[in-house]
């Protein structure tokens, strides 16, 4: 579809108010349109979105959409795992047969061990229990072949889910410091992670630099919240952490990153830092006792998990011009 034009009044005419008749200003500074101006006919028909990042490295653009999990092939990591000396140090650990020597990869990664630590101390296994007659196989029999039958169920259900795909190429995130360089990369017909999606030809027939312009939602400050976290409790931006680790999961999750989704997953620390957070934001009882929790998370700690993760995402980040 071709964007169209507002009709614009002759040169020696003026621009009439009409609200009261007079001749009104006309801006022309050359600023890009807002998210509300721009034409969102595109997007909504493609359902891709533009999307701005803030690292602490700079600020980028990039795209990001959701489709059922069944219909998407996952980024291909190995390549970028290859030259991840982090991760080969850190597979060197598992490895060991000697327990006593352990290799700490870094102070966040050493948190990370002492909570997990903490947490098995606790007696919280995720173990599975095991048969309590391992004798009854005939009646063991007919509950494995029902076993066997539900995991078809599972994989329906999530293969039907909505998961994120983004802009990326070989397990990293492509992000673009103008609109211009988005749209001749989208153009180009360069090898990227969302060319399997269908309405991706169509994209890269019709988009133009105008178009990229994210909503407000789809604007992500990563290079912020560290900084925040460290001013506590007090200071503490709800909209800035939420969107933060809403945009994270999405990138962790495309870009398969697991460390990140562990710290990030349901009963972690920073997962109780997002439900008191979103809690407090709704406000009335539940916001008061939002409250309460958050005045239980440590600044410190939250601020470090967070270091982690921004950095785990701005070391798989592919920066174009």
């Amino acid at each position: 579809m071709a964007r169209q034009s507002p009709q614009r009044p002759d040169a020696d005419e003026p621009e009439l108010d009409e609200t009261d008749g007079t001749a009104a200003e006309v801006e022309e500074d050359g600023a890009r349109p807002s998210a509300q101006d721009a034409d969102r006919a595109l997007w909504d028909e493609l359902r891709i979105d533009p999307v701005e990042i803030a690292l602490p490295a700079g600020t980028g653009y990039t795209l990001r959409a959701y489709r059922p999990a069944r219909e998407l092939t996952p980024t291909d990591v190995a390549e970028r795992d290859q030259d991840d000396p982090f991760l080969a140090r850190r597979q060197a650990v598992e490895t060991d047969e000697d327990e006593d020597e352990v290799i700490i990869l870094d102070e966040e990664v050493a948190a990370e061990f002492a909570e997990a630590d903490a947490e098995e101390a606790g007696g919280k296994s995720r173990s599975r229990k095991p048969r309590a007659d391992a004798d009854s196989d005939d009646a063991g029999a007919a509950t494995d072949a029902d076993a066997e039958e539900e995991p078809d169920s599972d994989e329906d259900e999530a293969g039907d889910e909505e998961v994120p795909v983004f802009l990326s190429h070989r397990g990293r995130l492509l992000l673009f410091k103008t609109p211009e360089s988005l749209v001749s990369f989208v153009r180009s017909g360069a090898p990227n992670d969302m060319s399997q999606l269908d309405s991706w030809n169509e994209l890269s027939e019709r988009v133009e630099p105008a178009d990229i312009v994210p909503l407000d939602e789809d604007t992500y400050e990563l290079d912020l919240v560290v900084e925040n976290l460290r001013g506590g409790h007090d200071t503490w931006d709800s909209a800035l952490l939420i969107e933060a680790g809403e945009v994270a999961r999405d990138v962790a999750y495309a870009l398969r990153l697991p460390a990140v989704l562990d710290m990030l997953s349901a009963g972690s620390s920073l997962d109780d830092l997002d439900e008191a957070l979103r809690a407090t934001a709704n406000g009335g009882l539940g916001g008061f006792l939002g409250r309460r929790r958050l005045r239980k998370i440590g600044a410190q700690t939250a601020s470090l998990g967070w270091r982690t993760i921004v950095g785990k995402i701005s070391a798989v980040v592919d920066w174009r011009d």
